[in-house]
């Protein structure tokens, strides 16, 4: 009989625990985690669970499964207690889930076969994206801002269009009003 458990099988957070699992970087440099009893996962991810603000405690990790479904593969309840070169791995991965660029100019946008195509000036710095002209690639931010998801799933925040200036606000409403 194979008792080896997926997370498909689990009703209950499995809680990882330094010394029972092993945190890595394997194939392709991606995030791999080895859970003694349960399997190999490839293409780790990790997202704080809440309160976000307690940086190094509550943080879930997941994969997707054969089917590409996400799946959560158990939660690290204080990433302070794992060896250093664990920590660093899983920090990294925490840095690139909630990066964002924050906008603070529009200076084109050009919509051809179903994208749109920014120039924009960061924080950051100039900045190219692309996404879909899609409702669902846009996101409330506040009550007067929005994040934009590009073809990459990157992040591109306007905290406040108001703040934009109005060639940029008027550009910007003109492709993305709702």
């Amino acid at each position: 009989m194979d008792t080896q458990r997926t997370p498909q099988d689990r009703t209950q957070v499995q809680i990882l625990r330094p010394g029972e699992v092993k945190i890595f970087r394997g194939t392709f440099n991606m995030l791999h985690v080895a859970v003694p009893g349960d399997e190999l996962y490839r293409g780790v991810f990790a997202v704080r669970a809440f309160p976000v603000k307690e940086g190094m405690k509550y943080i879930s990790l997941f994969c997707h499964d054969d089917e590409d479904k996400v799946r959560e593969i158990g939660m690290i309840e204080d990433l302070s207690q794992f060896p250093p070169e664990e920590q660093r791995l899983v920090l990294d991965t925490l840095a690139k889930h909630y990066f964002a660029f924050e906008v603070v100019r529009i200076l084109s946008i050009k919509r051809l076969y179903g994208f749109l195509f920014f120039e924009v000036e960061t924080e950051q710095g100039p900045r190219s994206f692309t996404m879909r002209w899609e409702h669902t690639r846009t996101l409330d931010f506040g009550d007067r801002g929005k994040v934009l998801l590009d073809v990459f799933e990157d992040r591109y925040i306007i905290r406040d269009i108001s703040t934009l200036p109005p060639r940029d606000r008027e550009l910007f409403t003109r492709y993305i009003f709702w």
